[in-house]
């Protein structure tokens, strides 16, 4: 290893094994740590494995270490101990190559260097990041003939390793051999059930916990909001509060997710209350998440305070806050802070996203063109085919559905389903039956399961007054079997969310709402909309 040279100035006297050791203690950058290193050189203390571990053990840190150095010095070292040994594994476990991890433990047995019990987590560690089944089954081997397989730390991370390589039956048996679980052990298995989509099963052994600590809440909230099951989190987290069990930022950020798909304004601003009062540091996570909230409730002047109040703005709140400028069809907002945003953050492929939809919401044709055009030239970005989408629904939007058509032919990749759709949308907006039924009977046949294809083709042909035609698609819709899943909105008012179904009649105010359609209806004709087609008899026959 090249010695590391001591700067004077800055230089760390060591005069015992105390010393050097309260000033690895104190070692707070990767400059003190080569000066202390190149004393231990210079005086052979090198060869004291108390100073020699902890120095590992900084390099290794995941907040202020340097693997590559560890390296070095774990090179330097002729007879490491199994403390060195596990210290550099579970280096590389936490850092980008978790490979690296698995490599040196093949060292490790090349070398005889006996275990302990810290040994195999720190592996499977590695083995989760890379959900390597293979290589988690020749560990689980290992804990077996090295006779660590009733440690509860290694059983708890075998029980995760098999449930990220997607083996929750195995992750199962090994739980139900465990005498004596703890916390960890409940919360591995609820964890590899929620992630293997088990959301039931998952409750049902969260349910019967002994124990329940932040972790288990958390896992589980989080788990139903991506699963989609917005409401199970509420009540889950009302639950918790009844309980008086604190939130943690995981559980927070989930629950503000869960009240902006649920449209739950109310339930969102008495979080985002809850999280000033407990001074709650609102990092780029929680600020994206209260962005989205405010954005899908509505309230996007709210949305745009709680951006102004992020310190950090890494780029995920700013295109946080762009996509929301977007949906609420304030295109030009959303441009100047996607100008703004350049000067100070490089956008990623999701910014272009947010801001080809703000584009095209927005009307904004030559900005959203030229837009486009920057991704390869000026960020080296490969558009994807969501930003070729966004170009199809731009142009489609504005009526320029040869230049639609045109992108789509020369797009580098095979157009899909939403990308056909996104034109035929824009084909029954502009009444350009040609194009639409050149294209709908082929999207019917890429998609067949998608009830919306159908529905499509259908309000094209009656466009066109060929009735017959979409009586036909109609017939075949039915044969094969497929259902237009009922169009859904939300509508929160006075404290109290009112949801509407298409074709439900159930509402008790049912007659007042249809009065005060007849009323706009009738305000469109005398403003000049034309109407001509009335579809409500043949979708719902």
């Amino acid at each position: 290893m090249a010695p590391v040279l001591l700067t004077p100035p800055n230089q760390l006297p060591l005069k015992s094994n105390i010393t050097r050791t309260l000033l690895l203690d104190r070692c707070s950058n990767s400059e003190e740590l080569k000066q202390i290193h190149t004393q231990l050189l210079k005086t052979g203390r090198i060869l004291d494995p108390v100073p020699v571990s902890k120095l590992l053990a900084l390099c290794t840190s995941p907040e202020s270490g340097d693997l590559a150095y560890a390296d070095k010095v774990f090179a330097g070292i002729s007879k490491p101990n199994t403390y060195m040994w596990n210290t550099m594994i579970r280096g590389y476990s936490n850092g980008k190559n978790p490979i690296e991890a698995l490599l040196l433990y093949i060292q490790m047995l090349y070398h005889s260097v006996p275990h302990n019990a810290y040994t195999f987590p720190f592996l499977l560690k590695a083995c989760s990041s890379l959900s390597a089944l293979e290589e988690t089954q020749q560990i689980h081997a290992h804990i077996i003939k090295t006779g660590f397989n009733l440690e509860i730390y290694a059983t708890n991370s075998l029980i995760h390793a098999y449930a990220k390589s997607s083996r929750i039956k195995s992750s199962h048996l090994l739980f139900n051999r465990v005498l004596h679980r703890d916390i960890v052990s409940w919360n591995s298995i609820i964890n590899g059930y929620m992630k293997s989509g088990c959301v039931e099963m998952a409750y049902e052994i969260f349910k019967i916990m002994p124990e329940k600590n932040i972790v288990s809440w958390t896992t589980m909230i989080s788990g139903y909001v991506e699963a989609g099951l917005y409401r199970e989190a509420m009540n889950l987290f009302h639950e918790m509060q009844v309980l008086g069990i604190e939130p943690d930022k995981v559980a927070l950020a989930s629950i503000i997710s869960a009240c902006a798909n649920l449209a739950e304004l109310n339930q969102g601003i008495w979080i985002h209350a809850y999280i000033e009062k407990k001074k709650v540091q609102i990092d780029p996570i929680l600020g994206c998440v209260l962005i989205d909230m405010y954005a899908k409730c509505g309230d996007v002047n709210e949305a745009l305070e709680v951006f102004k109040k992020v310190d950090k703005k890494g780029v995920s709140v700013w295109t946080a806050m762009i996509d929301g400028l977007a949906i609420h069809g304030r295109g030009r907002e959303a441009l100047d802070l996607f100008h703004q945003m350049q000067k100070r953050v490089k956008p990623n492929s999701i910014t272009f996203t947010a801001i080809l939809t703000a584009c095209s919401h927005g009307g904004l044709i030559n900005q959203g063109k030229s837009i486009f055009k920057s991704m390869k030239s000026l960020h080296n970005l490969n558009p994807s085919i969501e930003h070729y989408g966004c170009m199809v629904d731009l142009f489609g939007r504005a009526g320029f559905l040869e230049e639609a058509e045109e992108l789509i032919e020369k797009m580098p990749m095979k157009p899909n389903a939403a990308i056909w759709g996104a034109l035929l949308n824009a084909c029954q907006l502009h009444r350009n039956i040609k194009i639409g039924k050149k294209f709908g009977t082929d999207l019917i046949e890429m998609d067949p399961s998608h009830g919306g294809r159908y529905i499509q083709l259908m309000n094209i042909n009656a466009l066109e007054g060929e009735w017959g035609e979409a009586v036909k698609v109609r017939h075949k819709m039915k044969e094969r079997g497929v259902l237009k899943i009922p169009g859904l909105s939300l509508i929160r008012l006075n404290g109290i969310t009112h949801e509407f179904i298409a074709g439900d009649v159930t509402h008790p105010r049912i007659n007042e709402i249809n009065r005060m359609c007849d009323q706009i209806m009738e305000r469109l004709k005398q403003e000049g909309y034309d109407y001509k087609c009335k579809m409500g008899d043949l979708l719902l026959e």
